[in-house]
């Protein structure tokens, strides 16, 4: 899809036709399209088509008439039938008269300059609105990072009561998901350290103060990614831990009542011999059967008697 969008008095409008000073706007472009659009603004297609690609790494590249800006930015997918977070590239393309943005997905970053959420927006400082664009992703990436923060905690509240294996699953997806964003916001970051150092378009210095901002919001993240990817990985080795201890009980209880259940079989299994009842203690008492089971009955209470005494339940 391909669309134009120009701000005029900071009120953005779509316009009809490519024109100095718009935003070309391109969500899963086709084929023709990139073409088209790589012959009008002069720009090589391998550039156009790069963010389509979803292994492409950040970067920026400085080219002969126009500069390729290429960023991650968060997504949402669906794995293992869940909805989950990940990374995708974002590309930007500075001509001197127009700016080119490519992306596989409609992203709600760029959705927000058109829903007119942005301050002080306009299609014609495109320097500006490139800092706009990843002051924003970064943005979106704390607050995806609150959510993961959110529903690791659901987990945790649930973990006394009765932890399963799907819980380390879904710690495990949401410690993938931080891992994706940790690299994609330093790949980022190095993107922004060599904009400090852009100097091919003019830049005020709102600019410059807004390019600070973005840096310090993307150290935060990352920070922020650090510390949420820790306590995860905390929470999943003590929810190991829980699942583990109630096997071992469970293993514990059943062997105790094995030992337990041993003596009578024991017992049992003597006295059932086929040998002359002769040499059988008590075969030939009337009350033979009884005292032996009041006999194992005794040597079971005091083996449980000995078992708890050790704590072995």
């Amino acid at each position: 899809m391909l669309k134009y969008f120009k701000t005029d008095d900071q009120i953005i409008h779509e316009e009809e036709k490519l024109c100095d000073g718009c935003w070309v706007r391109m969500i899963n472009p086709t084929q023709e399209e990139c073409e088209y659009i790589s012959e009008q603004l002069m720009v090589d297609i391998e550039d156009v088509q790069a963010a389509l690609d979803p292994e492409e790494s950040s970067r920026i590249e400085l080219q002969d008439g126009y500069t390729l800006i290429l960023v991650d930015i968060p997504a949402t997918e669906v794995r293992h039938k869940k909805h989950v977070y990940t990374t995708i590239p974002l590309g930007i393309i500075l001509t001197p008269d127009v700016i080119l943005t490519i992306c596989t997905e409609d992203t709600p970053i760029l959705q927000s300059f058109i829903s007119r959420r942005v301050k002080e927006f306009s299609t014609k400082k495109r320097l500006r609105f490139v800092y706009q664009i990843l002051f924003y992703a970064t943005g979106n990436y704390q607050s995806n990072l609150r959510t993961i923060d959110k529903k690791r905690t659901e987990i945790e509240e649930h973990i006394s009561d009765d932890p399963e294996d799907v819980d380390i699953i879904a710690l495990h997806e949401l410690e993938s998901t931080l891992v994706y964003f940790a690299t994609s916001l330093r790949a980022n970051g190095v993107v922004l350290d060599r904009l400090t150092r852009y100097k091919r378009l003019e830049q005020y210095p709102e600019d410059k103060e807004l390019l600070d901002d973005v840096i310090v919001e993307n150290k935060q993240a990352i920070e922020m990614t650090v510390i949420y990817r820790d306590i995860i990985n905390g929470t999943r080795e003590l929810l190991s831990s829980i699942i583990d201890s109630r096997l071992n009980n469970v293993m514990k209880s059943l062997t105790v009542i094995t030992v337990i259940m041993a003596i009578p079989t024991v017992i049992s299994g003597l006295y059932g011999m086929n040998v002359n009842s002769a040499g059988v203690p008590l075969a030939d008492s009337p009350f033979g059967f009884l005292a032996i089971c009041s006999v194992t009955l005794l040597i079971c209470v005091i083996v449980i008697l000995l078992l708890r005494r050790k704590k072995v339940f």
